[in-house]
């Protein structure tokens, strides 16, 4: 074996620890530190010296320890067993360590491999045979990963191409085993179960496209009024207890994504025990058999108990995890909970390098960071054959100290992303779940998405533009109400307020845990709509026509339509798994008993 070529550490300083004779080392290879090996990553190279990011707690080393150079840059194994598995920040296998060292923490520089070596998959060649040139990209075989994961696409790395030499049959494998061998200019390379990738370097593709699909949430606020496309961005930022854990989770469980990315970066441990141990209760129907959601799920766990800087790793595993599956031709979610502690661990390695801080003391270059991580979501042509479409969203929870929104992290993310839940402690300490404030949260996507929404409904472009003016035109009242009173108002600006308290209350408020309201589906969130809507116009323009003696006000109108209203309020108890066609029916049916009860009582007057 040859010899291990090693490095000195020189200083130590936190999670930084600098070290010499490091000359013809690497930017941003791994090193292993120390008598315990501990895992870091050279940031930094001067002379002879290098500084390097610790992803381990460092307490113990001393100046002298040895440090052994690897040669590789960090990189993530990517292969059938990656989901329905929780990793840490450098894809360090939670579950088989625990099973290993029969212990709750996770020892200081244990080295087992990312993917398990020794599980069988059932592998199927497709479509390639010996004499056949391939390139980066195309689809060797599959394996079927579990129940709800029936397609793991085995893909060519993307730096490889050549003339196939031999191709292995159909049969159980492990991931190591080299089922394709490609010959390029003399030389020979295998195609494995898996491959691996540098964490810092975005996944080659054809080309980006513009997205024309929308992420359906199951949350009516955010399908209703702020959708976000697949390929999307989008930020939830929120102060302590606002919520932003329980938008990522609900996204995570619900949405239309085929496979889902939840990164815990530095929030509390119980937030993440509470995915763990939720997810795997959580199913879905395919095929007439339940199968857990947690099949589709992968979990990158970074708690705020665990190393500071892996948190940074963490961040690039999540997304390059999501880069590897969107290759496949899937639409993937990433959930990113939250990029303001990884903005701290970014503060805390610049702060030990001595280098000039910006804004609240985080580095000047935090916004070129969070854009090259928003950066690598959207939905892309993949490399390879057959010809397949993916998607990345990456939603982004940030934690605004205070919840204050002019924070660096808040408004570099702000100019960034675009689509902005912007959550609200007022409403949060209502109880008033989400917290999504509609007056400050916006979306970028509402007319690339119109065609999308049309298909369900061709007024959707409409209902929303109305749902917006009535709650606008409410936080526009309640000013002079405070001041004056309600009577002061105008019959019609009654009617608003009113109506806005309907959807308030009844649309935009979820309760996620009942049975009727856990989740909305489009066509429920639309037909509410549609019903709401409905009712304010009719309202309003039997308002306007009588004027004089036959005058009809707000109260005579509340008066005859009373059990309407409640109707109109009871909507969301609708149960949400049923089918679109039932949906439809039973709104259209109360849209139209809306306007023949105003009809009526134009015929009274």
């Amino acid at each position: 074996m040859a010899k291990e070529v090693t490095g000195t550490v020189m200083k130590v300083s936190g999670p930084l620890v600098v070290a010499e004779n490091m000359a013809g080392t690497k930017m941003y290879e791994v090193v292993r530190v120390g008598k315990d090996r501990l895992v870091g990553e050279i940031i930094r190279l001067e002379g002879d010296t290098a500084s390097i990011q610790v992803y381990e707690d460092t307490s113990g080393l001393t100046v002298g320890d040895p440090l052994v150079k690897t040669g590789l840059p960090l990189s993530l194994e990517l292969g059938p067993g990656i989901l329905d598995g929780i990793y840490d920040g450098i894809q360090r296998p939670l579950e088989r360590i625990q099973q290993i060292c029969q212990s709750v923490f996770v020892p200081r520089g244990v080295d087992v491999p990312n993917l398990d070596r020794d599980k069988l998959w059932d592998y199927t060649p497709q479509n390639v045979k010996v004499g056949d040139l391939v390139s980066g990209g195309d689809i060797v075989g599959v394996v079927r990963e579990n129940g709800l994961f029936k397609k793991h696409f085995i893909m060519v790395p993307p730096k490889f191409s050549g003339r196939v030499k031999k191709v292995m049959p159909a049969g159980k494998y492990t991931i190591e085993t080299p089922v394709v061998e490609i010959e390029e200019a003399g030389n020979t390379m295998t195609v494995m179960l898996f491959q691996r990738w540098p964490v810092r370097q975005a996944r080659p593709c054809v080309e980006k496209l513009q997205g024309k699909e929308a992420l359906l949430t199951c949350e009516r606020v955010i399908d209703a009024l702020f959708p976000v496309t697949l390929g999307g961005t989008a930020a939830v930022p929120g102060a302590f207890g606002c919520g932003k854990t329980v938008i990522s989770q609900a996204l995570s469980k619900y949405s239309n994504s085929d496979v889902v990315v939840y990164v815990g970066c530095g929030e509390r441990g119980n937030e993440m025990a509470e995915v763990l141990s939720d997810f795997p209760e959580l199913t879905t129907m395919i095929d007439g058999k339940e199968e857990p959601i947690m099949q589709r799920t992968t979990l990158v766990a970074n708690t705020s108990n665990m190393p500071v800087a892996a948190r940074e790793a963490s961040i690039y595993t999540g997304v390059t995890t999501a880069e590897y599956f969107r290759d496949q031709g899937y639409n993937v979610a990433m959930m990113a909970d939250s990029t303001s502690r990884w903005a701290e661990a970014l503060r805390e390695i610049s702060g030990r390098l001595a280098e000039m801080p910006a804004d609240a003391g985080y580095p000047a270059y935090l916004g070129a960071r969070l854009a090259s991580f928003y950066e690598r979501s959207g939905r892309v042509t993949c490399l390879g054959s057959p010809v397949r479409e993916g998607s990345i969203t990456i939603v982004g929870a940030v934690s605004p100290p205070g919840g204050d929104f002019t924070d660096p992290v808040t408004s570099a993310t702000l100019s960034i992303v675009q689509c902005f839940w912007g959550l609200d402690k007022k409403l949060a300490q209502r109880k008033h779940f989400p917290s999504v404030n509609w007056n400050i949260s916006f979306s970028k996507y509402i007319r690339i998405l119109a065609p999308y929404f049309e298909t369900y409904d061709p007024e959707y472009s409409m209902l929303q533009q109305q749902m917006k003016e009535i709650l606008q035109k409410e936080d526009d009242l309640q000013e002079i109400v405070q001041l004056v009173g309600k009577d002061s108002l105008s019959e019609d600006q009654k009617c608003t307020l009113e109506v806005a308290k309907i959807i308030r209350e009844d649309f935009l408020q979820q309760n996620g845990f009942t049975d009727y309201d856990f989740m909305c589906p489009l066509a429920k969130t639309i037909g509410m709509m549609k019903v709401i809507v409905g009712f304010h116009e009719a309202a309003q323009k039997a308002m306007a026509e009588f004027s004089g003696e036959h005058k009809v006000g707000w109260n005579s109108i509340y008066a005859s339509t009373k059990g309407l209203i409640k109707k109109i309020t009871d909507m969301k108890f609708e149960l949400p798994r049923q089918s679109e066609e039932h949906f439809r029916k039973t709104f259209v049916a109360l849209h139209e008993e809306v306007l023949a009860a105003f009809r009526t009582l134009a015929e009274e007057k």
